[in-house]
């Protein structure tokens, strides 16, 4: 699956996302609106055929269930997921956003509140799958960005893993970017990284198939 983000999507449009053809799209464009404008753009995103598609749980329980009414009118609507804490935000970056209590509070407030308006799955830390596993069980789909092999370099990540742990902690799926799109040879980082995911093997879920996406 080929994830095409904020970047991608304000240089190429929705033109850009259509000349990819039949490859299955993880949209990440993680709306976050009022919820009549969050239905509209998930109505108007539904004739790209976005296989995933993202929206910030802070948005709230409404903008959430808007945005599932307005997918549910495609027969084959996107898998909603709802953005929780972004990786690049540890204890003291949320503090001075004013949310207390550090990432894995705040990420579990965020996770019910999605997954009851209707998410399918949630975008988290592979810091916080296990207790999400714990909380709400194997139905959630769990999308694990913040990926670095052994040795990379953070950048601007605060909350990462490699592969291999993030695959055994209960991630469905790991959002690989720079460690493969910033290598000298991306293919051979790709297969490295899905060489050590199959390390610690766990049974994928009908539909999902393999558990990399790459932006």
């Amino acid at each position: 699956m080929i994830k095409l983000g904020l970047e991608f999507f304000v240089a190429n449009g929705p033109a850009g996302v259509a000349d990819l053809g039949d490859r299955r799209i993880f949209l990440d464009l993680k709306l976050h609106d009022i919820p009549n404008t969050v239905a509209g753009a998930v109505a108007s995103v539904l004739r790209l055929r976005p296989a995933v598609l993202t929206l910030h749980a802070c948005g709230g329980a409404a903008m959430i269930a808007a945005a599932r009414r307005a997918a549910d009118a495609s027969p084959k609507p996107p898998l909603l997921l709802a953005v929780t804490v972004l990786t690049s935000l540890d204890a003291e970056a949320l503090h001075e956003t004013g949310v207390a209590g550090g990432p894995r509070q705040q990420v579990l407030r965020l996770a019910r509140l999605a997954l009851k308006a209707g998410a399918d799955g949630l975008v988290c830390s592979a810091h916080e799958v296990a207790m999400l596993r714990d909380a709400f069980g194997a139905a959630p789909v769990l999308v694990v960005p913040g990926i670095r092999p052994a040795g990379s370099a953070a950048g601007d990540q605060a909350r990462v893993m490699t592969p291999a742990e993030a695959v055994a902690a209960g991630a469905d799926w790991l959002v690989v970017g720079r460690p493969i799109t910033g290598a000298a040879d991306p293919g051979a980082a790709a297969a490295a990284i899905l060489a050590e995911m199959r390390k610690t093997p766990l049974p994928l879920r009908e539909g999902l198939g393999e558990g990399l996406a790459t932006s």
